[in-house]
């Protein structure tokens, strides 16, 4: 399965992951903030084998500690399984505009990393999230994984595609 990139103007926010019931709910997981935003969006791209479709969530809601939808054109437990493993994304332009210096994780993945003495440490692989802040994997000759906090990031220059860092190179 292939993720969502920017050439395809779609953004990943979730995965479907489980059945619920038998009158075609499925289990999500969202990688919104809150969790719940993903049912902010009227319209979803689901990815399954390469190829992206559109869909229409009709109900979702907390469930336990997880996420449970009924999408539009699917009414039953079989319907659904055909569904599991796959992605949920949307349309960038469905996005909210951030304020400025703030960034999207889609936005940074890709990226060169340099620190202050203008070494180079490689490129953002992607982003993960540990409870105190975010970390950003890059990976270039090693592997670094760095905190995304103000006193470690120092620029994101989206047009050169270059984010400057407070790390040594032998961290």
């Amino acid at each position: 399965m292939t993720s969502p990139s920017q050439a395809d103007g779609l953004v990943k926010v979730g995965d479907i992951v489980g059945l619920f019931g038998v009158k075609g709910w499925l289990k999500i997981h969202s990688y919104t903030r809150p969790r719940e935003a993903i049912f902010a969006y009227d319209r979803w791209m689901l990815g399954q084998d390469g190829k992206w479709s559109s869909v229409v969530p009709r109900q979702g809601k907390a469930q336990g500690k997880g996420l449970i939808v009924a999408l539009e054109g699917i009414s039953d437990r079989d319907q659904a399984a055909t569904l599991l493993g796959t992605e949920i994304a949307i349309e960038r332009e469905q996005l909210p505009t951030l304020p400025k210096g703030e960034f999207y994780w889609q936005d940074l993945e890709g990226m060169q990393v340099e620190n202050q003495e203008g070494q180079l440490l490689g490129v953002v692989k992607h982003l993960f999230e540990t409870g105190a802040n975010d970390v950003m994997v890059v990976q270039g000759e090693k592997e670094y994984l760095i905190p995304y906090i103000d006193s470690v990031v120092l620029e994101v220059n989206t047009d050169a595609g270059l984010i400057r860092v407070d790390w040594d190179q032998e961290f």
